[in-house]
């Protein structure tokens, strides 16, 4: 049994807080020069540098690469060989949360209750916290700050099987062109199929969260992805909704076991600002 006490836990997820939302990943540092580079609408292409400055700008000053730093998500992966001490996981998650979000001067965006007094918590706590008990004894933290433009646009369609392959396809490229330029385009679309009403979604934001360079592991849904992305792109959104082929960067698919009579099927958007950074303690 290996013992992580709350407080390296509160640290991290702290870091995490800031590094999230000042740095974006290398690899996606790299599309978003390479989209830049090969967009022919000579608007779309402006806008792209521009995106491309603004994170450069960012990264030196660790500055927020946006200014909604959003909700924190957080997805951990706690081995079941681990004891954490000190005190309770989520409450740890959350003071590394408000720890983060003041000392990183980050806005703090999130309410405590969401429709009559709608009163800001100050700390940007609680945290979305997704949990799974995994084998081992390492702790597997990822954050992904996910702010209200993109996230709004996001959907949940309960199709029946016989919608089938069509019927997802049509339900995502119409999600996306209903977004127009919400989401600040150029996006990273997440896909949940199947599961329920939650699984689909937790899959969809999932999905979001992943490296820019990744593919599902799975060669039909890996193919699905490829399709998915250049289909979309064939909206002519484009960079800010002004025109142009780079409507989003990627499409990422997650599935998981459903319903003989249930096709649920997930999308979660994400800006040009695809956040998220991850430690394993």
């Amino acid at each position: 049994m290996r013992e992580i006490h709350v407080d390296q836990i509160r640290d991290a997820v702290a870091e995490l807080c800031i590094k999230a939302n000042c740095l974006l990943p290398e690899d996606f540092f790299k599309v978003l020069r390479s989209s830049a580079e090969n967009e022919p609408s000579p608007v779309g292409r402006d806008v792209l540098c521009q995106l491309v400055e603004n994170a450069e700008i960012a990264a030196a000053d660790m500055s927020p690469i946006c200014q909604d730093t959003g909700l924190a998500v957080v997805f951990a992966e706690v081995g079941q060989d681990v004891h954490i001490v000190g005190g309770a996981f989520e409450e740890a998650v959350d003071a590394g949360v408000a720890k983060g979000y003041t000392d990183g001067y980050l806005r703090k965006s999130s309410v405590a209750e969401p429709l009559f007094e709608r009163k800001n918590t100050r700390d940007n706590t609680p945290a979305v916290l997704h949990t799974r008990l995994v084998p081992g004894d390492r702790l597997r933290i990822k954050l992904a700050p996910k702010g209200a433009g993109s996230e709004n646009k996001g959907a949940l369609a309960m199709l029946v099987p016989a919608d089938g392959l069509e019927g997802v396809k049509r339900f995502v490229v119409e999600t996306v062109r209903h977004a127009g330029s919400s989401p600040c385009p150029p996006m990273v679309v997440g896909v949940g199929i199947g599961g329920n009403m939650e699984k689909a979604c937790l899959c969809a934001k999932w999905a979001c969260a992943r490296d820019i360079n990744s593919r599902n592991p799975d060669p039909r849904y890996a193919a699905l992805e490829e399709e998915l992305l250049e289909l979309v792109n064939k909206i002519g959104t484009g960079p800010q909704g002004l025109g142009g082929r780079t409507t989003a960067f990627k499409v990422n698919v997650e599935f998981c076991a459903t319903h003989i009579a249930s096709l649920p099927v997930a999308v979660n958007i994400n800006c040009n600002a695809a956040r998220h950074a991850e430690v394993e303690l």
